[in-house]
């Protein structure tokens, strides 16, 4: 294994160097850009160190301080409608992945297939989740996981000597245009590399391909099972013993010393149980479910740096654009199933839960599966030479993975194709806000954004924000003031909220499909 501290000096050797080729990218006479859209799963907001954390992340810091970080973009609060949202640039509802991930897409296109027309090579490695195997929507290549969560060590059957995989069921996978259902792997298998070994290998074969690519690299770290390789979980093994109060005080501290929150910003009121009230029993457990999360998403920027340095050493990596993104929250939902009791491993499969979910979504309220900020707000960075600001927090804009596919379009210099069968997009280009630039910085844009999951539902236009969970009434917030949603204004201010409640409902009766 390449040491953390080479690449990183790598990937920074090439950073050194960019604004000397930000000339020659520019100038119009380079090629297409290369583009890697990278998503974890289940992961918090301030789960990285740009972001605030304590786990260590140095390949994302480093293309987040050489970048840009946004602080208000949004996901749908669920898995699989963020990654048709994402990847179609339209509403999940839209192409009748609102409520299920077992109907095929429906009235689209998708990045990749748009790309793929425009001559470039696409490739997907990871989670899909959903019905359409990718290599039918635009992907020529495709290794992963095609439905949910599955066993980090072993999705497949028991393999000699090793503990019976915890698993809740068998999931399918492709590899090399094979389904396989199970998949057994061998004991060098973890999905966090097993994903970037196949994007690797495609970067490899390419080194002397003229035309870009576009790689879709779709983690399911840090989404349970927690699991993770020994080595890694050591690193962390005792940092969470000081409790959920402790970790959350200091990335939210954190966060106000990075300039991504206000010094008066308004943290949510924690949901966390009192450290003091566990047992030592307890707390050594609760210190190794946390260690064994931060070592997942360490695992998963250790692999985005051999990307990058695959890249550097093609010297392709001047010419290509990174987006970093999480599909949801951090997730408060604690799957049960009987297991070898050896946490961590293949045989136990472990939820994170509530309580250090409540630390990773810091500052926000709330989780997975909820419309409050905690569940839709999602880190994102983007890296692109053309950015004039390295470093930049851009903490004014508001974006939606809808957003995604439009900008990528208007990076590349491509148009979106107009047909009877897919629907126009409903996502906005946010290119402006990489090109800006520094007097134009706090140029505000507003339009409405929508979201319903489950029971919960919200919609944002500007600073105004109505979010509620199930038959409540809409509670009304004005995130300029108030990101933490500690303040319910809806009492106060209820022609607002009547004026939000019915472009919500014109939003959901244009959206709605039969999904």
């Amino acid at each position: 294994m390449i040491p953390r501290l080479v690449i990183l000096v790598m990937v920074l050797g090439f950073f050194s160097c960019q604004k000397e080729k930000k000339q020659e990218i520019t100038s119009g006479k380079s090629q297409k850009p290369n583009i890697i859209l990278i998503l974890a799963d289940d992961m918090g907001w301030s789960d990285l160190g740009c972001y605030g954390s304590e786990i260590s992340t140095p390949i994302l810091d480093s293309l987040a301080y050489n970048g840009l970080r946004f602080t208000q973009f949004y996901n749908t609060s669920k898995c699989f409608p963020s990654r048709a949202a994402l990847l179609t640039g339209l509403y999940a509802q839209q192409v009748g992945a609102g409520r299920t991930w077992k109907n095929p897409w429906v009235n689209n296109t998708t990045i990749a297939a748009s790309l793929k027309k425009a001559g470039y090579l696409t490739w997907m490695s990871g989670k899909h989740h959903g019905i359409d195997v990718p290599t039918d929507i635009g992907f020529d290549k495709y290794y992963g996981l095609l439905s949910g969560a599955a066993n980090q060590f072993n999705p497949g059957n028991q393999r000699p000597g090793e503990a019976k995989p915890a698993r809740k069921r068998i999931r399918p996978f492709y590899i090399d245009g094979k389904r396989h259902e199970p998949y057994t792997p061998d004991s060098t298998y973890y999905s966090t590399d097993a994903f970037t070994n196949a994007a690797l290998k495609w970067i490899n074969a390419s080194a002397k391909e003229t035309k870009p690519f576009f790689l879709y690299l779709s983690y399911t770290a840090p989404h349970d099972p927690l699991m993770a390789w020994p080595e890694d979980i050591a690193k962390y093994r005792g940092k969470y013993i000081v409790g959920y109060d402790a970790i959350r005080k200091q990335r939210f501290t954190r966060q106000k010393e990075l300039g991504l929150i206000p010094e008066n910003f308004k943290i949510s009121a924690p949901t966390h149980m009192f450290w003091e009230d566990l047992s030592e029993e307890k707390k050594d457990e609760e210190d190794l479910k946390m260690a064994i999360y931060a070592a997942m998403i360490d695992r998963m920027d250790y692999n985005i740096g051999l990307v990058m340095n695959a890249l550097r050493e093609q010297k392709k990596l001047q010419n290509t654009i990174v987006l970093f993104l999480s599909d949801n929250g951090s997730s408060a939902e604690v799957v049960k199933i009987d297991g070898d009791g050896k946490i961590g491993t293949v045989g136990q499969w472990t939820s994170l839960g509530s309580d250090w979910a409540n630390v990773s979504n810091t500052p926000f309220r709330m989780y997975k599966n909820n419309s409050y900020e905690g569940g839709i707000n999602t880190p994102a960075i983007v890296s692109w030479p053309k950015i004039n600001e390295r470093g930049k927090i851009d903490d004014t804009f508001y974006g939606h993975f809808i957003d995604i596919f439009p900008t990528l379009l208007d990076a590349t210099g491509h148009s979106y194709p107009k047909t009877d069968s897919i629907l126009p997009l409903e996502g906005k280009s946010f290119v402006d806000r990489l090109e800006l630039a520094s007097g134009d910085s706090k140029k505000r844009h507003s339009r409405p954004l929508f979201f319903q999951w489950k029971t919960g539902a919200a919609m944002r236009h500007g600073d105004w924000k109505i979010v509620r969970e199930g038959t409540e009434q809409w509670e009304l917030y004005n995130l300029a003031e108030d990101a933490g949603e500690t303040h319910n204004l809806a009492q106060h201010i209820p022609e607002k909220v009547a004026e939000m409640d019915n472009a919500f409902k014109a939003w959901q009766k244009r959206v709605t499909t039969d999904d």
